[in-house]
């Protein structure tokens, strides 16, 4: 078997350290306010306060250090098979309109950086989506014309620097990596510099949309603001019903050291094998930090240890020479039509704005997100505000509409007729956790090495479906919607706001 680290540690968040900022506790009056400072909220508040609004950027945790600190970093308009389906479902000019706005987020990355003389390991190198099966090679010709056709400068190619064979690949010219956190906390020091006003350790409970907006902290403070942008990575307001309409997923990541002369040059991603991604870093003197993604499931579904096993043994067969020395895991969501949600938050939002649905490609998008938000609110329209406009309605999203809800349905009501995931609490081995019946509720149970429990409610404060244990992570997470709670109950990752309530256990085993 593999040998993973014991603790998860991403490597963004280990080499990209940067200032504390404090929590709000008192009242706050702002031109905008953008709620969630991931990728999207950052470069969103830097585009504003660029243009000179009064901004405020408020993160319920640290900046950067969600999804965002947790990504691979592929910084590329080239996103999986997506041009030909692009092409069918919004038309040529949807697709060509999709790729012009994510490229020059990529070249946008690479101006910004030389502007503010940021070292944030960027390297332009291409992107590549392979299949090691000869039978998809037709897809594969049909993307890159696909692709071409919306602009990018891609072909297919036979041979490219992986140590193994593939029957083809789309390579895309002109793509990037970089660190994500040296960049994005070299802009919130610049804003910083033009006037903003940044908090960590503050999570917003309630919006108010008037003119003007008020939002509400979880300690009670008020922030009046003109306009409000919501870059949560997933929509903490349920207004917009979007629920319905973004479908959370986890992947794992593995990161290790390689012999520089090993290097695959560039980025690869293939959807076969539940996805692997991978790329490398620099790292030291003669050496890349290769990063490896994969093992796609639902929050709460599925043996996460055993998987990261899985992608850890498919690396090392791969990557003979690596060493591995980091693994995490990412969580995303897909909106129902493939393209991401990025602007008014519902119809009858006057000055509430969204930027929601990456689907996995997070850096190009978040950044699309900031200038397309920032004009909007500033009163321009780029001519692809109606390609992201989350109020669309598109007759295609249909079937997926109707399976993202099923699979909701399926655990909001099948895993409630389960009597119980164990018997007792007793039947709980040390460091897991379990749903457990108990005094007639069910109960979300930790039992850590020493023995002790620790009991909460099995409810997500989001929408009510049960929560399930992540055994790997050790963290209670919602398949339904992709809430994400410490064994303590409290929250890791929303939509839920609120923590999941502290629930007795009685004296001895008690349990159902």
């Amino acid at each position: 078997m593999t040998r993973l680290p014991d603790t998860y540690e991403s490597y963004w968040m280990e080499t990209g350290t940067g200032p504390e900022y404090p929590a709000l506790t008192g009242d706050l009056d702002v031109d905008v306010a953008v709620i969630g400072a991931g990728i999207a909220g950052i470069s969103t508040a830097w585009e504003l306060g660029r243009a000179g609004a009064r901004v405020a950027l408020l993160e319920a945790d640290r900046l950067a250090a969600g999804v965002t600190g947790h990504t691979t970093a592929k910084l590329s308009a080239q996103h999986g098979l997506l041009y030909a389906r692009l092409r069918k479902s919004f038309g040529a000019e949807g697709a060509r309109q999709y790729a012009q706005s994510q490229q020059e987020a990529v070249d946008a990355v690479e101006r910004v950086a030389t502007e503010l003389g940021i070292d944030c390991e960027l390297e332009r190198v291409p992107a590549f989506v392979y299949m090691e099966s000869a039978d998809a090679v037709d897809q594969l010709r049909a993307e890159a014309e696909a692709a071409r056709e919306a602009g990018l400068a891609a072909s297919v190619v036979s041979d490219t620097d992986l140590p193994y064979p593939v029957a083809g690949a789309v390579r895309a010219e002109h793509q990037a990596q970089f660190h994500p956190r040296k960049y994005l906390l070299a802009l919130v020091a610049d804003l910083v510099g033009r006037g903003g006003v940044v908090h960590e350790r503050t999570r917003i409970v309630s919006l108010d949309e008037g003119e003007p907006c008020r939002l509400t902290t979880e300690g009670g403070a008020q922030i009046v603001a003109r306009d409000v942008v919501v870059a949560t990575h997933y929509p903490v307001f349920d207004r917009a019903l979007m629920f319905s309409r973004l479908e959370p997923h986890r992947e794992l990541v593995v990161a290790g050291v390689l012999p520089a002369d090993q290097d695959p040059h560039g980025m690869y991603l293939t959807q076969e094998r539940n996805t692997r991604s991978v790329r490398t870093a620099p790292y030291g003197e003669g050496e890349r930090l290769l990063i490896v993604t994969g093992e796609k499931f639902k929050p709460g579904v599925g043996d996460v240890s055993e998987r990261h096993e899985r992608l850890a043994a498919w690396t090392e067969e791969r990557f003979p020479d690596v060493r591995i020395t980091h693994r995490w895991a990412a969580q995303d969501n897909t909106t129902t039509d493939g393209v991401p949600f990025v602007g008014p938050f519902h119809p009858g939002s006057r000055h509430v704005y969204v930027a929601a649905g990456f689907g996995g490609w997070g850096m190009s998008s978040g950044v699309m997100s900031g200038r397309l938000l920032c004009a909007l609110i500033t009163g321009g329209e780029p001519p692809w505000a109606s390609l992201y406009d989350p109020r669309r309605l598109h007759p295609r999203e249909a079937p997926s509409l109707l399976k993202v809800q099923g699979s909701v349905l399926k655990h909001f009501v099948g895993d409630r007729l389960r009597s119980s995931h164990v018997d007792t609490v007793d039947d709980i081995p040390p460091g897991t956790g379990a749903l457990v019946r108990v005094g007639g509720r069910k109960c979300a149970v930790y039992r850590d090495e020493s023995g002790a429990t620790q009991a909460v409610s099995a409810r997500c404060t989001h929408l009510g479906c049960l929560v399930l244990f992540n055994d790997a992570e050790r963290a209670w997470e919602c398949p339904c919607h992709g809430s994400r709670f410490a064994v303590d109950g409290s929250v890791l990752q929303g939509p839920a706001v609120r923590p999941l309530e502290p629930r007795p256990l009685p004296e001895g085993d008690e349990s159902d």
